[in-house]
């Protein structure tokens, strides 16, 4: 069993390690990106763009925007990749999918993205709208699944393009090593970076990142980090996408319903611990998964020593 990573960061034994070390060193040298969602109403728009704002001085790498289930938000993600290049410096990410569209529709998105200005997608299968970690069943006419959605888009321009990676075994793959085979058909394809989707287990993702460099993958792999502060939720995000929650976390997060901010307390110390640790294996690189909340992230940032731009 994973002991928590505040009792094993090799024997500092608290959660003000990375916070010391981040003042001796001064500003961070460690690249960082957040992925936001689409708002739903004018009152998740707001929260959104606060997050953006107060985000955005810490100068991130990129920003991405995800793509719902099916395309189901084709229209809203346009949008906010749009307004996000015409009203700040950020470089933003548009999430892709092919599920429940054909090639002529997926291509004709692509274009947009282009003439918009946008230079970077993140290219994934998807899940079926309402079926989050369901059987999926390409379309006839449509991409089948990620690497022939990496093709297609380089073929219409030539974006940088990312890829997602699961640390813990894809619901729908038999072994991690033929996601390694998957991840490597993607980068022929022309995929330049993967960013896993979010873990707890730090050990387990090490040992995972071991095995895909010896299968001779060099591309840059960012490792998805979620500070998330409510534990129930964060089940029913991980079911159906196979992430194992290891024990210690429910532990750390018992008895604490009412208590929001304790919580919140929990979840940046986890964040951090767990970035700090993956730095001192040589990683530089991390996704802040927002879930268009800025408090958490921010947070986390500021400790692992990542601040804002001095002004011109």
């Amino acid at each position: 069993m994973t002991a928590h990573p505040l009792a094993t960061m090799h024997g500092r034994g608290s959660a003000l390690g990375p916070i010391a070390r981040a003042g001796e060193r001064g500003l961070s040298r460690l690249n960082v990106s957040f992925e936001f969602s689409p708002p739903k109403t004018p009152e998740s728009e707001e929260l959104l763009w606060k997050a953006i704002d107060r985000l955005a001085p810490l100068n991130p790498s990129f920003v991405s925007v995800t793509y719902g289930a099916g395309g189901s938000t084709r229209e809203r993600t346009h949008r906010t990749v749009a307004r996000i290049l015409k009203e700040t410096s950020l470089k933003p990410a548009a999430h892709l999918t092919c599920v429940n569209a054909t090639r002529a529709e997926v291509d004709e998105v692509i274009r947009d993205y282009w003439e918009v200005g946008v230079r970077h997608i993140v290219a994934l299968r998807g899940d079926p709208p309402g079926a989050l970690g369901g059987a999926y069943r390409p379309r006839a006419d449509g991409y089948a699944n990620a690497t022939e959605l990496t093709a297609a888009i380089l073929a219409i321009a030539p974006f940088e393009v990312s890829v997602g990676l699961y640390p813990q075994v894809h619901p729908e793959s038999p072994s991690a090593e033929h996601d390694i085979d998957v991840l490597k058909a993607k980068i022929d394809a022309g995929a330049t970076r993967a960013i896993t989707q979010f873990f707890f287990d730090t050990d387990a993702f090490l040992r995972f990142h071991d095995k895909v460099r010896k299968a001779g993958v060099t591309i840059p792999i960012l490792p998805g980090v979620m500070p998330v502060s409510n534990f129930k939720g964060l089940q029913k995000m991980a079911g159906p996408c196979g992430i194992e929650l290891p024990g210690w976390l429910e532990t750390l997060f018992e008895g604490l319903d009412g208590d929001p901010e304790t919580r919140k307390l929990i979840a940046n110390s986890i964040a951090t611990e767990t970035c700090a640790r993956l730095e001192e294996e040589g990683f530089s690189d991390f996704h802040f998964y927002t879930l268009n909340r800025a408090d958490l992230v921010y947070a986390s940032c500021r400790v692992l020593g990542v601040r804002e731009e001095a002004a011109p």
